[in-house]
């Protein structure tokens, strides 16, 4: 802060590139929702790898009906002249994933469920019988046709341009706290892989590392890491340990008020304390029926890791968390949901892991008067092709994929957007992923346009639009 700085900034405020009341006009967001909101609570949930749109919430026969033909042999060589194909693809290497020109037919059955008939392959029964609580939009698209899909998908930005604010911390950003003692973004599952974004993905960025995920295990003995007391340290030497740690750190903010990382590190201590005895309770299930845990299939070795996590993040919107975010499919690279080989098996397995969970999370939430104040999201990067690649598999896809919603505000039992006869582009209501992003943001009494921060420009592509036709 030498006198050459106060030279400086005068000149850049004299040549109009920095503007001292654009700073003094702003404010942070006070906490609270800036209209009337929906919800209170997030769960979002991500299928890590690219789930098929075709064999999960957007069946298409005529697949069936085509297979083992090119798409020049059958009436839809014109998918492949459409605009969509190249106008939004942003690849990292040109012409690695390649149209495949052999139609491959769906590897699963379909039918129709609930009252409003909602067609969904026979690999989600569970979640099938939750229909007319749904909102499918099987109008997706994004640019990205490798796995840096899974951090665009979060951020909204293409992987080449890097890491931005992931929605999770959006919303810690824009809301505060309905519960001092837990945190408000939650993360539990394995996350993405480094080369797929890592903990970008649930990280944010400029917005400071104190609106970042936190990372939460299923062990009631050390659910946090590092938040236990080391040894037989009693509670009390602990909390004046906390009380010297912080008096420490707010001599470091009095001397560095602009260290976003020192205010994070007081914030982490505070909520750290507090926590110790509040989410050990959140993952310790001994409270729930054993009906409950049935339900979520915590007897089942298929299904008792991902249910133990969606009951939880039940348990944790029932306390006042306002974010939960669950990865399923990470396996250290791509993610298990790519399935460029034997797709048949690896998405029964996979289906199998999450279908009853997921299912059993929207009927306990709506049994307990949770679901209309808590959004349920079920996403992944993007889908997979019509055409075959190999001999069992499907490539990936990002100019059309499905997404499923329930709870928060969102009409159930509709079918919204639509793909064409094969899956292969969106046709009708296109919505890119900043799309949902909005939608969720205005669920929750925000509008994205009004979180910024100063010297941050966001571009028109990272606001989106809320899906208005699938809102109640």
């Amino acid at each position: 802060m030498g006198f050459s700085s106060l030279v400086l900034g005068k000149m850049l405020a004299d040549e109009g590139i920095v503007r001292a009341h654009d700073v003094d006009s702003w404010s942070k967001p006070d906490g609270q929702p800036q209209f009337a909101p929906k919800a209170k609570s997030i769960i979002w949930i991500f299928l890590i790898g690219g789930m098929s749109q075709m064999e999960s919430f957007d069946p298409k026969p005529e697949l069936n009906k085509w297979a083992g033909k090119t798409f020049a042999e059958s009436p839809y060589q014109k998918f492949l002249e459409s605009p969509y194909l190249k106008k939004n693809l942003r690849e990292f290497i040109e012409g690695l994933h390649k149209v495949h020109p052999k139609i491959y037919e769906m590897q699963v059955g379909y039918r129709k469920y609930g009252q409003s008939g909602l067609e969904i392959s026979d690999w989600w029964p569970h979640v099938g019988a939750c229909a007319d609580d749904l909102a499918l939009v099987r109008s997706m698209w994004t640019t990205d046709n490798n796995h840096g899909a899974q951090l665009q998908f979060h951020t909204g930005r293409h992987a080449l341009e890097g890491q931005f604010p992931t929605i999770g911390s959006w919303v810690h950003y824009g809301l505060g706290t309905l519960n001092g003692n837990l945190p408000q973004f939650v993360v539990m599952g394995t996350p993405i892989a480094d080369c797929c974004g890592g903990v970008g993905a649930h990280g944010s960025n400029y917005l400071g590392p104190e609106h970042a995920g936190v990372q939460l295990a299923i062990d009631p003995q050390n659910p946090l890491p590092f938040a236990v007391p080391a040894g037989d340290m009693y509670r009390e030497e602990q909390q004046q340990e906390f009380a010297l740690l912080g008096r420490l750190n707010r001599l470091s903010a009095a001397a560095h008020p602009e260290d976003p990382a020192i205010e994070a590190r007081i914030k982490s201590y505070e909520l750290a304390f507090h926590m110790q005895t509040a989410v050990p309770n959140i993952v310790n299930f001994a409270a729930e029926t054993q009906a409950t845990q049935a339900a979520y299939g915590l007897q089942q070795p298929e299904t008792k890791t991902f249910g133990e996590q969606c009951l939880a993040a039940r348990r944790l919107v029932e306390q006042g968390t306002r974010f939960v975010q669950i990865f399923h499919g990470s396996n250290g690279g791509a993610g298990a949901w790519d399935a460029h080989g034997a797709l048949k098996a690896g998405h029964s397995a996979l289906c199998k892991q999450v279908d009853q969970p997921i299912a059993a999370l929207i009927q306990d939430l709506k049994h307990r008067g949770l679901l209309d104040e808590t959004l349920v999201v079920i996403g992944t990067e993007f889908g997979r092709t019509p055409g075959a690649q190999g001999s069992d598999g499907r490539d990936h896809h990002p100019y059309g994929f499905s997404i499923a919603l329930a709870g928060g505000g969102v009409k159930g039992g509709i079918a919204h957007g639509a793909t064409d006869e094969l899956g292969f582009h969106a046709v009708e209501n296109r919505h890119y992923v900043t799309d949902l992003h909005a939608t969720v943001l205005h669920q929750l009494g925000l509008d994205p346009r009004r979180l910024e921060i100063p010297g941050r420009k966001r571009l028109e592509i990272d606001f989106g639009q809320p899906i208005r036709e699938i809102l109640s």
